[in-house]
């Protein structure tokens, strides 16, 4: 990975956070990682734990961010959401269940980045 890069999805999982927050999502984690990869936010919508992946894309790309989560991805975010789970929560399962989010953001060269929150949009 390029430091651009690095930085392109710094920004963005910047710019989700304030959304998410904005949003009046309480960001409970960022960039948790254990053995089997990372998850980019975690945060409580209401009762219900929302695991959030950040997808970050410039303006020019050929690709919209919804579209790089396939099926494999999911499957592992799932399983993360689980250990995550496991390791920081610490009461019974959330009242509102878990849910796998993504989160949109497109960097425009000028003006704010474009933020879209999908909730339960994996799984």
């Amino acid at each position: 990975m390029t430091a651009r890069t690095q930085a392109l999805g710094r920004y963005g999982e910047n710019a989700a956070a304030r959304a998410l927050a904005a949003a009046g999502l309480t960001v409970l984690d960022r960039n948790w990682r254990c053995r089997e990869g990372e998850l980019d936010i975690v945060a409580m919508d209401g009762d219900t734990l929302a695991v959030c992946e950040v997808k970050t894309r410039s303006e020019r790309g050929f690709q919209s961010p919804a579209e790089a989560v396939d099926p494999i991805k999911a499957d592992r975010l799932l399983l993360l959401a689980e250990r995550w789970l496991a390791e920081r929560w610490r009461a019974p399962a959330p009242p509102g269940g878990v849910r796998i989010d993504l989160v949109s953001v497109v960097h425009a060269p000028r003006g704010a980045a474009r933020v879209d929150h999908i909730p339960g949009a994996v799984g």
